[in-house]
């Protein structure tokens, strides 16, 4: 886990800039920091600047900015390369020299052998830039999953600002900070930001499994990788299973590598009980919450002892998650109103007492279809009897009525995903979400228009794996994965996702769908590989996700003052109808409604907005 950030252009104090850019991302890499200056015009000028976080090749070798042996490619790079030494043998028989025992050697050599082709040959968690001066540009790479971020935006003259986080941006007086008119909508909706432009006007995502090219003040990106769920083994569940034992432990070996400690999170649940097992840490981490129904520390206590290894454990105190909400905003970058991402930030700060590296379980529900969006109840069951055509019709009458209980199950029962299923959340739908915002922010896209070209890609696809597709690009990288790696890197420790590997998704997209949910479980086949590893009681355990007691945190006296100023001020009506916003607020604490996630996500964004832009 590093950070670096980058700008293309002569600017007056250069060298101050790059400087303070990268000092603004400090938290990702606090043990050593490298610049480059370069150039003499718009033409041919770039900046880098890093802060790294030592886990491979402690010594000054690994520093980066990386500089090849002619002085001609420039690299910095964020992330492990999991391939690394594999690559590097290829590399020395074609005659290149290594000085280093780091994987970031291998972007500055493979770049110059294999050009644009480099990012679809690794293996890893990556975003990196490349400058290349003999050609006067820049090549930069997201990996396959958007584990690492990486963000980018126009300056004047057609130049390019570009980092590991936007806040870096905020330090280059030629970038200007403005709120997205357009983001505020689709974002009441998903709880995170669903566009490729950020919450900041004129700043983007490179999407995952994307490289770009940027040369002569032009942008041209193309994707060099996507999930493929066409072709099915025709293996035996059994025969599967084994094949997912093998695999995690590969994975599990290869995202170990480190020259420094590696922990792992351990909830409850499967995903992270399964990686511990594998692991085999000397620590593991656990926080949860005084109620029984938001805590599974007990039993990640229970599996430890199982296991013998050492458990950390912490309960978390609401007062103390309530205070810390601006700061983890302020690292989140971007609004993004998981309630998760709070006991993800506490748990990150416990690790980082312990050790550098942990390896956690994300990834596994959207690979092997754990969640349950993506099964069917058995009233569900019973309609879908009836004809498809019967049932879409019926769902095009309803779409325009008034909620009455069953509504949603007709809706979802067309066996069109495409018509109703967004992603793991819904929180404002979009007539809600319409009705609060001011005629200003209404004006962005609505739901359909950021997942229909997604679902046009897959049309051929079943039910389930197109729900897999969506939540691959939409879901996993925007809500999931941003804050893994956010709320890590503010405690400045590396979090790894064995799961997500390229090898480990690619075996999983060829598992047929009904192994991997049927009438006993979701992600049956995974859970049946876990129970050769792991007791059943943990391995079949029903998934609680990361549950977090806000729906009693916003009745609270303290916060719910906090909430209603915060509703009712001249930020919120800028954006807002505060009268529905109160309202809202009130029939929660008078019981009259759970909005608890509704008054969350709007006060995610004016708790954002006030760390970025102020009162």
């Amino acid at each position: 886990m590093c950070g670096f950030a980058g700008f293309t252009g002569m600017y007056d104090g250069r060298e101050d800039m790059i400087q303070k850019m990268s000092e603004r991302i400090r938290h990702r890499g606090p043990d050593m920091e490298g610049y480059w200056v370069h150039g003499n015009s718009d033409k041919d000028a770039v900046a880098l600047g890093f802060r790294r976080l030592s886990i491979l090749d402690l010594s000054e070798a690994g520093a980066q900015p990386m500089i090849s042996e002619d002085k001609s490619v420039v690299v910095v790079f964020n992330g492990e390369i999991y391939n690394f030494m594999e690559l590097k043998e290829i590399l020395k028989k074609k005659g290149y020299h290594f000085h280093s025992k780091c994987d970031t050697e291998v972007l500055l050599y493979g770049y110059e052998e294999w050009g644009t082709g480099l990012a679809e040959r690794l293996r890893g968690m990556f975003a990196f830039v490349i400058a290349d001066t003999r050609k006067n540009r820049l090549y930069g790479a997201r990996d396959y999953f958007g584990i690492k971020p990486l963000y980018y935006s126009f300056l004047d003259n057609h130049n390019l600002i570009f980092g590991s986080e936007i806040k870096s941006f905020l330090e280059h007086p030629a970038w200007h900070k403005e709120v997205n008119p357009d983001a505020l909508r689709p974002y009441l909706t998903f709880q995170y930001s669903a566009m490729d432009e950020t919450f900041f006007k004129g700043t983007y995502k490179l999407e995952p499994a994307h490289w770009f090219i940027f040369q002569d003040g032009q942008m041209h990106i193309e994707q060099y990788w996507d999930i493929d769920f066409s072709k099915k083994t025709t293996a035996s569940m059994d025969d599967v299973a084994e094949e997912i034992v093998r695999r995690v432990e590969e994975t599990v070996k290869a995202h170990r590598i480190s020259d420094v400690p590696v922990g792992s999170f351990l909830s409850g649940g499967v995903d992270s009980s399964y990686i511990t097992e594998e692991l085999k840490p000397e620590d593991t981490f656990s926080v949860g919450f005084p109620s029984k129904n938001f805590d599974e520390t007990e039993d990640a206590s229970r599996l430890s002892s199982l296991l013998h290894v050492k458990n950390f454990r912490q309960e978390l105190d609401g007062d103390a998650c309530m205070e810390a909400f601006a700061d983890i905003q302020y690292h989140m970058d971007e609004p993004q109103s998981n309630p998760s991402s709070v006991p993800l930030y506490f748990l990150a700060k416990l690790a980082r007492q312990h050790v550098t590296v942990v390896l956690s379980g994300e990834g596994a529900d959207e690979i092997y279809a754990g969640y349950e969006w993506y099964d069917e109840y058995d009233m569900m069951k019973k309609y879908k009897r009836l004809p498809q055509g019967m049932r879409i019709l019926a769902a095009d009458v309803v779409r325009h009525l008034p909620y009455f209980k069953g509504h949603d199950m007709i809706l979802a029962s067309t066996g069109r995903p495409e018509d109703y299923f967004i992603g793991q959340a819904r929180v404002f739908s979009e007539k809600e979400a319409y009705d609060i915002l001011k005629p200003a922010y209404r004006k962005g896209p609505g739901v359909r228009d950021i997942t229909q070209p997604i679902y046009d890609k897959v049309k051929d696809l079943s039910e389930l794996e197109k729900k897999q597709y969506l939540d691959f690009h939409l879901w996993l990288p925007g809500d999931i994965l941003l804050k893994a790696d956010k709320m890590s890197c503010a405690s400045s420790l590396e979090l790894r996702v064995p799961y997500l590997d390229r090898y480990v998704v690619e075996e999983a997209a060829r598992i047929p769908a009904d192994y991997k949910i049927n009438d006993i479980d979701t992600k049956y086949v995974f859970r049946k590989a876990a129970s050769t590893k792991i007791p059943q009681e943990w391995a079949f355990r029903k998934k609680k996700g990361f549950p977090v007691p806000i729906r009693e945190w916003v009745k609270e006296d303290k916060w719910y003052k906090q909430i209603r100023d915060d509703f009712t001020s001249d930020v919120a009506n800028e954006y807002f109808d505060t009268d529905k916003l109160v309202k809202l607020l009130n029939d929660h604490k008078d019981g009259r409604a759970m909005n608890q996630r509704k008054i969350w996500t709007a006060w995610t964004f004016l708790t954002w907005h006030k760390v970025f832009f102020g009162e």
